[in-house]
C-alpha cells in the first residue's frame, strides 16, 4: 500500500513541476515575444528619425 501512495504523490509532485514549467516557458515566450517586438519596434522608430 505504501508503495503505491508513494507512487501517486511522486507522480502529483511530477504533475506540479511539469505545469510550472509550462507556465514558465509561457512567460519566458510571451515575455521574449514583447522584447523582440519592442526591439523591431524601435528600429522602425530610428529609421523613421534618420536625416533623409
Amino acid at each position: 500500500m505504501k508503495e503505491n501512495a508513494s507512487g501517486k504523490e511522486s507522480a502529483a509532485d511530477q504533475e506540479k513541476w511539469k505545469e510550472k514549467g509550462v507556465a514558465l516557458r509561457a512567460f519566458f515566450y510571451i515575455f521574449g515575444t514583447h522584447v523582440f517586438a519592442g526591439f523591431i519596434w524601435l528600429l522602425f522608430y530610428l529609421g523613421q528619425q534618420a536625416q533623409k
